[in-house]
């Protein structure tokens, strides 16, 4: 187990769900951290710096990762949490949603990665988690574009860790089942509180994404694949 203690992370999506649950998984491991969100909350965690962040716009992720690295000397670790759900048959999607999906889980990844990049090279020894799902592995009923936006999610995260593992970068796709967060929870996105029954934690993807950064050097874990119990198996 590799001590992250004094290690500087940039969070994407930080300040609720999943995204808060790794924010103060990595504090308590000892991680600075630069928490991008759309409000801007530094989750009360003392020296965490808050950065008010849409990951639709690219100048925005530039200038969070730019503030993470002048305000703790650099950035080791970028979590790209932030996400966007709703379900439903594609005929009746709401166009909006539709939208939201590609330019928050696809482009909102890529600009991340573009934007902490230069200063994860830096580094020599840095990671890149992407949370994704098990939408991003295998096509799911009445998830037809949040399918398509996870995809790519985890064939981008991939295709980088052929190029970016000669610098010491792994690349990492965390893939979990059913969550119970309010993710997806807003009228009309299609998911009701009933479907949270049996799910995992956030604390529980928060772990995993620990045990990977934690992982010694000299290897990477490309993808992990877990589900609750209660989830049913697919393949």
């Amino acid at each position: 187990m590799v001590s992250l203690d004094g290690k500087v992370a940039l969070i994407t999506g930080a300040s609720r769900g999943i995204g808060r649950a790794i924010a103060t998984a990595l504090n308590e491991e000892g991680v600075r951290l630069g928490l991008a969100s759309r409000s801007g909350d530094d989750l009360g965690i003392g020296g965490a710096l808050g950065i008010a962040c849409d990951v639709r716009d690219r100048d925005a992720l530039a200038r969070a990762a730019a503030a993470t690295a002048d305000e703790f000397g650099g950035i080791d670790i970028l979590v790209v949490n932030a996400g966007v759900g709703a379900y439903g048959p594609f005929l009746e999607l709401d166009l909006d949603h539709l939208e939201e999906m590609i330019d928050v889980n696809v482009k909102g990844t890529l600009y991340a990665v573009r934007a902490a990049l230069p200063h994860l090279l830096e580094s020599g020894e840095a990671d890149i988690v992407t949370l994704a799902s098990e939408a991003g592995r295998r096509g799911l009923p009445l998830e037809a574009v949040y399918c398509s936006s996870k995809f790519a999610q985890v064939g981008f995260t991939r295709a980088l860790d052929h190029e970016l593992r000669e610098h010491g970068i792994r690349c990492t796709n965390v893939c979990p089942g059913g969550v119970a967060t309010d993710f997806a929870l807003e009228p009309g996105r299609g998911r009701t509180t009933d479907a949270l029954a049996g799910m995992m934690t956030a604390d529980d993807v928060a772990d995993v994404v620990v045990y990977v950064l934690t992982r010694p050097r000299n290897f990477r874990i490309l993808e992990t694949a877990f589900r609750p119990m209660t989830e049913t198996s697919w393949g």
